[in-house]
C-alpha cells in the first residue's frame, strides 16, 4: 500500500479572508513524507505539479485535521478531486475515540516525547519575512511527527495525550487504516489515461 503523509502551511489566516473556510486561504508550502521512496519533500505553491504524481498514485493520504483543513485547501489547486482518495485523518480517530479534538503537540509530546518545532502563525510570520526555508523544515517537522504518530498508533493500537498534569492513552482500532479501497472510481488523476 502506498502510504503519503502531507501537511500544509499557508501564507495567511482566517482573519485575513473573512471567515474560517480552508479554501479561501493560500497555500504556501506542501510537506510530504512518501513511505514507499522513504523520502521527505516540501513543495511551494509553484511546484505543486510535481507534488500531483505522488498524490495520485497514493493509496492513502494521512494527516493531522487532513479532511477539514489540508483536504479541502490542497483540492482548491488540484485539477482533479482529492477527496476520492482515501484518507486517514489522525485527529478525526481521536475524536471518534474521544469525543473532542486534540492538538497535534499535545498528541506528540505525550506519545514521541517531542514537540511542534513553532506553530502555524510561526509558520505565517516566517513566510511573510521571506525565511521560505524556515517554513518548509517546519512543515517538514509536522509531517515528521504526523507521520511518527502513525507509526506508533498502527504499531500499539493506541496514542497518548496531555490531559492537565496527566499523560493519559487513547485506545484505537487501526485494522482498517491500511486496507485499500477497491473501487476504481476512488481515483482521480490529472493525466489522460
Amino acid at each position: 500500500m502506498r502510504k503519503i503523509v502531507f501537511d500544509i502551511e499557508t501564507k495567511n489566516i482566517f482573519s485575513d479572508v473573512g471567515r474560517a473556510d480552508p479554501t479561501l486561504l493560500d497555500i504556501s508550502v506542501v510537506g510530504v513524507y512518501d513511505f514507499s521512496a522513504h523520502t521527505y519533500r516540501a513543495y511551494l505553491e509553484n511546484e505543486l505539479t510535481e507534488l500531483w504524481p505522488v498524490i495520485e498514485n497514493a493509496d492513502v493520504l494521512i494527516g493531522y485535521n487532513s479532511d477539514h483543513f489540508d483536504i479541502p485547501l490542497l483540492n482548491k489547486y488540484y485539477p482533479g478531486d482529492l477527496t476520492r482518495i482515501k484518507s486517514l485523518d489522525l485527529l478525526k480517530e481521536i475524536k471518534k475515540v474521544l469525543g473532542r479534538r486534540l492538538r497535534l503537540d499535545s498528541v506528540a509530546e505525550a506519545t514521541l516525547g517531542v514537540g511542534k518545532s513553532g506553530s502555524g502563525l510561526d509558520a505565517i510570520a516566517w513566510w511573510k519575512e521571506g525565511n521560505v526555508e524556515k517554513v518548509k523544515q517546519y512543515c517538514l517537522d509536522d509531517v515528521r511527527i504526523t507521520k511518527e504518530i502513525y507509526d506508533y498508533a498502527r504499531k500499539y493500537n493506541m496514542l497518548k495525550y496531555k490531559d492537565l498534569n496527566a499523560i493519559r492513552e487513547i485506545r484505537l482500532d487501526t485494522s482498517t487504516w491500511e486496507e485499500r479501497e477497491e473501487d476504481p472510481s476512488a481515483l482521480t488523476h490529472t493525466l489522460p489515461f
